[in-house]
């Protein structure tokens, strides 16, 4: 039997990186993955291949809709081969997935294919799908299996025309009318996917605004640039059935009047969340206890009740995001090795791949008037500066929340071109527990998208932003 100093349980971000941080320390690792190709939902059926037809459809919408403004002239009408963009996609995550059995290989983890399940503690059996199964003995594992789209009860998801984000990653045709059961980021990310490439797209959602975790200002900000993209949206309706008839969807909702609402499309995407996924890992063998949600309970060293083992990611409490389960692979591994890691949750930053982007870190206007916390408020709009005007994304602004008595920062919120990449300013910033005027007395280079956040800054300090 082979013996391994920890044993990690799922490949996604969290447990690839965990894999690879264990080896560095030094540490016999062996990853069990149970499906044939590494990267978890987040490389196979996730942001990777999301990001991909998000970048595609852009390509494309910007072909039709803003070349000509530009200058450039197309002969002959702009066609959408939906089969060569979803090869493409494919081969973005083929090549993704291979880099990661790559860093397998570089640092000598030992890669198992198939299922892991608890024996005890300490043994863990693997059942392949071809071939013998095996049993391995961890001292330590990790468990990072990540989790799987929630439904609701009483929609039976077909997968053919009423789907999941997996099956929307890979269709065949280009729905005429896609209607999106959830207003969250997968829901509005593939939504927009396929209104740029032709369909007509209505999003339902429960709460009275999408996005809902975020700042309100971002939620309302998002749907009226999604608005004039013509996606429709149905705010405040409680979905109570989905039927499929033939090549038809049929969702009916109460409306928050109690009035029956019927939508007909001919895609469902159900976009209600995600669930943690335990299904196979016999926790109960191991002693492992469980909490609500069916996710795995864990101390705040991500310890579970067993000493040994260790869970992260999407299958404990927290945002459902691949940089969070990163960041506690790394945590668990540091822990293992005697060190001391520490993970600031409030400064893990969220994004919606949207055009615009949406993207924010710390504590959102709702949260800081709940918690009674004195604040000030800096906006700025992206339509104010010459970036943004230059390449016609207009759309948006920067949102910077400090304390009104320290002037700290205490949440950035943000929405416009390329917002993904700028809030890793907010982080870095707000690490450092930087103040607005800190933020605004930084050089920032001219011109960019960035000095939105500058401008925010100055407006926080002493409402004296320089463009407006």
């Amino acid at each position: 039997m082979s013996s391994y100093d920890v044993a990690v349980i799922g490949s996604g971000p969290g447990g690839y990186v965990a894999a690879i941080r264990c080896a560095q320390l030094g540490m016999k690792t062996a990853l069990i993955e149970k499906y044939p190709t590494l990267g978890g939902t987040c490389l196979n059926v996730g942001c990777i291949p999301s990001k991909a037809l998000l970048d595609s459809s852009h390509h494309y919408e910007d072909a039709v809709k803003h070349f000509e403004e530009h200058g450039i002239e197309i002969p002959g009408a702009i066609k959408v081969n939906l089969e060569k963009m979803i090869a493409r996609k494919q081969g973005v995550v083929d090549m993704t997935t291979k880099g990661i059995q790559f860093l397998m290989d570089k640092n000598k983890i030992d890669v198992f294919e198939g299922l892991g399940s608890f024996k005890d503690a300490t043994h863990i059996n693997i059942k392949k799908s071809k071939g013998k199964s095996e049993t391995i003995e961890a001292k330590n594992t990790i468990v990072a299996t990540g989790s799987k789209p929630a439904t609701l009860p009483f929609i039976k998801l077909d997968k053919e025309r009423v789907i999941t984000s997996t099956e929307a990653l890979k269709l065949k045709e280009i729905p005429k009318h896609l209607i999106v059961i959830g207003g969250g980021v997968i829901g509005l990310e593939l939504g927009q996917v396929y209104k740029r490439l032709g369909a007509e797209v209505t999003v339902v959602e429960y709460l009275d605004r999408i996005i809902p975790t975020m700042d309100a200002a971002l939620s309302k900000e998002l749907m009226k640039s999604m608005k004039k993209q013509k996606a429709k949206f149905a705010l405040s309706h409680k979905v109570k059935s989905v039927v499929r008839k033939g090549k038809q969807v049929i969702v009916k909702a109460d409306n928050k009047k109690g009035e029956e609402v019927v939508f007909t499309g001919d895609y469902c995407l159900v976009a209600v969340g995600r669930n943690a996924y335990t299904d196979g890992l016999n926790l109960e063998a191991a002693g492992v206890q469980m909490e609500e949600r069916g996710r795995v309970a864990v101390n705040d060293h991500l310890q579970t009740n067993v000493s040994n083992i260790y869970a992260i990611g999407d299958v404990v409490k927290g945002a459902m995001l691949a940089h969070k389960a990163g960041e506690e692979g790394t945590m668990a591994a540091e822990i293992l090795a005697g060190q001391k890691p520490h993970i600031d949750y409030n400064l893990i930053p969220g994004v919606v791949y949207t055009w615009p982007e949406v993207a924010a870190v710390g504590k959102t206007e709702e949260e800081l008037k709940e918690a009674g916390v004195e604040y000030k408020v800096g906006q700025f709009p992206m339509r104010a500066l010459g970036r943004a005007r230059a390449s016609m994304d207009i759309d948006g602004f920067v949102k910077i929340l400090a304390d009104k008595n320290t002037d700290e920062v205490l949440g950035v919120h943000m929405i416009g071109a390329r917002c993904a990449d700028l809030i890793a300013e907010a982080v870095t910033a707000m690490e450092f527990r930087a103040s607005a005027e800190d933020i605004s007395r930084m050089s920032h280079a001219h011109p960019t998208y960035s000095e939105a956040i500058k401008e925010a800054a100055l407006a926080a300090t002493a409402d004296r932003a320089l463009h407006i």
